[in-house]
């Protein structure tokens, strides 16, 4: 087991030495805060549309067909379980403060680091399983997650419909099931656009890191309390439910470790958006990424076991 666990922490560790790039980067100010936007956007708008599009285009089996329904739907209520856990907790906090915790405590950062983790530790075939959490994660963000910062006034079904997450599962999801295979040199291009979310994901989140006061991050108290949510609680109740749905290996496995992904990104961007508290936001980004080298592996070797891909032996 031991060794296990090194190997994915070697996985891990590989991950968050990209992060150090963009980390260094910003502090030699060879990269700048001012073009981070950019980058997410070409992140956000064209390289996950691009992963998602690429982990579609597989032969279709009844088996996956039935894999991918039952996968959207368990995602979904876990989603769901997530905002009941995190309910009771940071109700003496600032109303501004609540919301930022809570939303940090339902939605981690799927995109940016679950899906590159899954990739690394499972393979390249648990991808489209990946892409479905990313896909589920786009329409809770943009329908709880937006009545949680924002409230009711700002909710927008075409928003959570019309993002590029959904959209780009629409058209995977479409050539998919008609059997539709890319032309090679679309296809080539498509695939090499996906190809750069990892490490330019990696760099954003360093960057990201680079811009905080990591100092004033460890002493809080109440961002712990959001950290031990997020990095233990989620993907622990996540593990435990699914076991009796005795899903795929590698279904079970994508989506605990999605679950065990540290606090989304999105959250900052929201606080600022919805003159939330922007600084916890930030800081609670900042604190569940750096322990996650700690937890992550920890739950995805967990998750190996319990799915039987791994024995004791």
């Amino acid at each position: 087991m031991l060794s296990n666990l090194l190997v994915v922490a070697g996985q891990v560790g590989t991950l968050f030495l990209m992060m150090a790039v963009g980390f260094v980067l910003v502090k030699l100010k060879k990269l700048h805060a001012n073009v981070l936007p950019q980058i997410n956007f070409l992140l956000l708008y064209v390289v996950a549309p691009c992963v998602i599009i690429h982990a579609m285009q597989t032969e279709r089996s009844a088996s996956l067909l039935r894999n991918l329904a039952i996968g959207f739907g368990l995602i979904a209520l876990t989603y769901v379980v997530y905002m009941f856990i995190a309910m009771p907790f940071f109700r003496r906090q600032r109303e501004e403060t609540r919301s930022v915790m809570r939303f940090g405590s339902v939605y981690g950062n799927t995109g940016f680091m679950g899906l590159p983790l899954v990739q690394s530790v499972l393979g390249q075939s648990a991808t489209i399983y990946a892409a479905l959490g990313f896909v589920v994660f786009n329409i809770f963000s943009w329908t709880h997650g937006v009545v949680l910062m924002g409230g009711y006034k700002h909710f927008s079904i075409k928003k959570a419909i019309l993002n590029p997450g959904v959209i780009s599962a629409i058209i995977g999801l479409a050539l998919f099931l008609f059997e539709i295979r890319l032309p090679p040199v679309v296809d080539n291009a498509i695939g090499f656009m996906a190809n750069i979310n990892t490490p330019l994901a990696m760099v954003v989140v360093g960057a990201q890191l680079a811009d905080s006061d990591v100092l004033a991050t460890f002493r809080r108290a109440l961002l712990y309390q959001g950290a031990a949510i997020k990095l233990i609680i989620v993907p622990l109740v996540t593990a435990l439910i699914l076991l009796p749905f005795h899903l795929d290996p590698l279904l079970y496995c994508t989506i605990v470790i999605l679950a065990a992904a540290p606090s989304a990104g999105v959250t900052a961007m929201f606080s600022l958006r919805w003159q939330q508290d922007s600084k916890t936001a930030a800081q609670l980004v900042t604190l569940t990424t750096l322990l996650s080298i700690i937890t992550l592996p920890i739950f995805a070797v967990l998750a190996q076991y319990l799915s039987g891909m791994l024995s004791i032996s």
